[in-house]
């Protein structure tokens, strides 16, 4: 199946799951594209399958005068289509709440399918009465101003230390999240959908 074809993310919503592509891309050669357990759903009934679109912060550890150090991450959000997912790759920092309620709404409104983050998120609450899908590496009400700063968009990044380019498919769900290369996607899904089949036949 092809991502033009209207069916694409329905299907692998539907049918797929982050398990299976695992086993897969390890067939693949490509062991490492799930995330370590430590990037978690802020609501595991949610699942989560798109295109990344991606964000690099790094860690800053003072305000600057004058300076809006949103801008980059802000330009990104108002600047998602429909299924995409914001991945930004935080380095693993602790001091870093990337995301939150209002990204969250603004992101829904433009149809964004997601968010993954190895940094913190907040306003938690909100964003599950929202039910959006939002994979996080911990929970803080932390501020990223004087903190963290969006770096760089559509750069190749690591989040929670799997590679990630914009464009890559996401696959998120209760046991966690899987990047799929483009450059393997088309014979990974093959596979992985044969797989299930199997599967289901088996039970």
């Amino acid at each position: 199946m092809q991502r033009n074809d209207p069916r694409f993310l329905p299907q692998i919503r539907q049918s797929l799951y982050t398990a299976v592509l695992s086993d897969v891309l390890d067939e693949l050669g490509f062991p490492d594209q799930a995330m370590p357990p430590s990037i978690r759903p802020l609501d595991d009934d949610l699942t989560l399958a798109g295109f990344a679109r991606t964000g690099l912060y790094r860690e800053v550890f003072r305000s600057v005068p004058d300076e809006n150090p949103y801008e980059l991450e802000i330009a990104l959000v108002d600047d998602l289509k429909p299924d995409e997912i914001a991945v930004f790759g935080c380095c693993g920092s602790h001091r870093i709440a990337p995301w939150g309620e209002l990204l969250s709404t603004a992101s829904r409104a433009r149809g964004a399918a997601g968010c993954v983050t190895d940094g913190m998120v907040r306003d938690i609450r909100a964003i599950r009465a929202m039910r959006f899908p939002v994979f996080h590496g911990g929970i803080a009400p932390l501020d990223s101003k004087g903190r963290g700063k969006v770096a760089e968009i559509d750069t190749p990044i690591r989040c929670g230390g799997v590679a990630v380019a914009t464009g890559d498919l996401v696959v998120g769900d209760a046991d966690g999240v899987v990047v799929v290369p483009r450059a393997v996607e088309e014979d990974a899904l093959r596979r992985a959908f044969a797989k299930v089949t199997g599967e289901n036949t088996t039970r």
